[in-house]
């Protein structure tokens, strides 16, 4: 194995964090009739930014790091969520990227977070293969304990929590689940939060080599929530689409930096240039038929480290990002 730390090992100080902590963050822990425990960061309860911050290093799989400061680059939006780890892939790909598909009836959500890794899921009730995710990442977590992070506004039903448990090979007593809605405030940040992820994600689809990202860390201002789930989607999309900022740090040559740093950028979609409720609407609230090159940071820098040389790409666009978000 490539990586032989364990996420879900790294993430169960901040787990605990929550648990000690449920008045301080206005979040609120209950257990299921299967032992498991659910922590609700506001569905009945208000959650909040921290809580929000927390839950996006729970995402990380505990590698990584998530802070707030004032920036004066998005005139309106001055308060931006900066997150860095030193092991982006596996902390974003492995962990953070919301890629395992639970469904039960009605009931419909992506997890995130260390119960990925150790399930190795990425479809509802398929393994995924060596050819795919973590056959390249040559990962696969263990461990008695676990965590998966859920966007959802409500509480996942006992059949997909089951199914979790039996796929990481825990004690239902031993999984916690986090379900953090996308109109919250706790929501809010946790998918801003994915700002340098979905740089990876983008990087991973481009077919850049993953051993080659060495380092990253990436910023993207904090959304107002909105109470609608498709305009509060919209938002936290946004956020990242017209003024996320990531900077990669690789190895290889300069050709290759530069290629990634031109292709990486959302304005390279053609899906570009309107907010993304907007897009999601003219597709008819189809997700999957929006061009998938849209998800990226709005400007990057990549720096080559072998040569010391970096190269930009991409802008903020601040008329867009006041669109969105209410101004």
């Amino acid at each position: 194995m490539q990586y032989k730390a364990s996420v879900s090992k790294l993430t169960q100080p901040l787990v605990d964090e929550l648990m000690n902590n449920q008045q301080k963050l206005r979040i609120s822990a209950s257990q299921l009739d299967n032992g498991s425990t659910v922590i609700d960061a506001g569905i009945n309860v208000l959650g909040g930014i921290e809580a929000g911050r927390i839950i996006t290093e729970i995402c990380l799989g505990g590698m990584g790091s998530v802070t707030f400061t004032q920036t004066p680059y998005t005139e309106n939006w001055p308060l931006t969520i900066n997150v860095h780890t030193t092991n982006p892939v596996l902390a974003c790909l492995g962990s953070q990227y919301a890629g395992w598909s639970l469904s039960y009836e009605k009931y419909y959500a992506l997890g995130s977070g260390p119960a990925r890794a150790m399930a190795v899921k990425e479809k509802d009730g398929q393994t995924v293969s060596v050819e795919d995710l973590y056959g390249e990442l040559d990962y696969r977590d263990t461990g008695d304990k676990t965590v998966l992070v859920i966007e959802n506004d409500a509480i996942p039903p006992l059949p997909i929590v089951e199914k979790v448990a039996a796929s990481c090979g825990v004690a239902a007593e031993n999984l916690t689940i986090v379900v953090t809605p996308t109109s919250s405030l706790a929501g809010c940040v946790q998918v801003v939060g994915r700002v340098l992820e979905v740089a990876m994600h983008k990087a991973h689809e481009l077919h850049f080599p993953l051993e080659n990202i060495v380092d990253g860390m990436g910023s993207a201002p904090l959304c107002p929530p909105h109470p609608d789930f498709v305009k509060a989607m919209g938002r936290t999309n946004d956020a990242i689409l017209f003024a996320g900022q990531v900077h990669l740090f690789v190895t290889g040559s300069d050709d290759a930096a530069e290629k990634l740093a031109t292709q990486l950028p959302s304005s390279t979609s053609k899906d570009y240039g309107k907010p993304f409720a907007d897009i999601f609407k003219a597709y008819d609230y189809d997700f999957f038929k929006i061009d998938g090159m849209l998800f990226s940071p709005a400007s990057v820098i990549v720096t080559a480290v072998e040569s010391g040389n970096s190269f930009h790409a991409g802008k903020l666009d601040n008329a867009l990002l006041n669109q969105s978000f209410g101004v």
